[in-house]
């Protein structure tokens, strides 16, 4: 059982945690203290945690062996007004989240080839084990943030990248991009089962594209 959390759990914490501190982090290089100031900068996982998000939803996932885990913690507070240069920092806190997760994934795929050449043991299993997940939710949940749809990171890159008047009215639909995103990733998987066929684009693309990254650093 403590087995089963180490090397399943602890990496999609480490995944979440890690990806909201790095926006927390970058935001207040460039002016803005929000984060700061609620606390949000720290690597403690409880200041974090999203019920759904980073308990249920990973453990719904990981018991039904579809293959893909992925999950999110509550999101740091930014205020993307203060910031500096809003448009161009927007980007980059956005991206920030993004790139730490690249970056772990990369670490871990390194530290994986090291315990590779270690003498067989229960150890170097489990390590091996860790790591690979590491490798894995990091990169599930980079490109599943990457996706250009509100509220996800994805969609605050663009907002920076594009000054036309239509993404900025599109971006501002943080709702209807929520609903977007829970109807395409749970509802209609649902009802395509209970019509006797399968039909998940949301997860085609999340599997597909990130079995791509993984196939990449493993």
């Amino acid at each position: 059982m403590l087995i089963s959390i180490l090397v399943n759990f602890v990496p999609i914490i480490i995944a979440i945690v890690l990806h909201e501190v790095a926006h927390g982090y970058a935001a207040y290089l460039l002016g803005d203290d929000t984060a700061k100031r609620y606390r949000r900068l720290s690597l403690n996982p409880v200041r974090h945690v999203d019920v759904f998000g980073t308990l249920i939803l990973p453990t719904l996932l990981i018991l039904s062996k579809t293959g893909l885990v992925f999950g999110w913690a509550k999101p740091v507070p930014v205020d993307f007004s203060r910031l500096r240069n809003p448009r161009r920092d927007t980007l980059i806190v956005a991206a920030a989240g993004i790139i730490t997760n690249i970056f772990l994934a990369a670490l871990s795929a390194l530290a994986l080839h090291w315990v590779a050449g270690l003498d067989n043991s229960i150890g170097k299993s489990i390590a091996s084990l860790f790591l690979i997940n590491m490798v894995a939710f990091n990169i599930v949940l980079a490109v599943f943030n990457a996706l250009p749809i509100p509220p996800l990171d994805g969609s605050k890159i663009l907002l920076g990248w594009s000054d036309n008047p239509k993404v900025q009215k599109f971006l501002d639909s943080y709702k209807e991009g929520s609903v977007f995103i829970i109807f395409f990733a749970f509802v209609l998987p649902v009802i395509a089962r209970y019509l006797g066929f399968d039909f998940n684009p949301f997860g085609a693309y999340l599997i597909k594209t990130s079995k791509f990254f993984i196939s990449l650093l493993l």
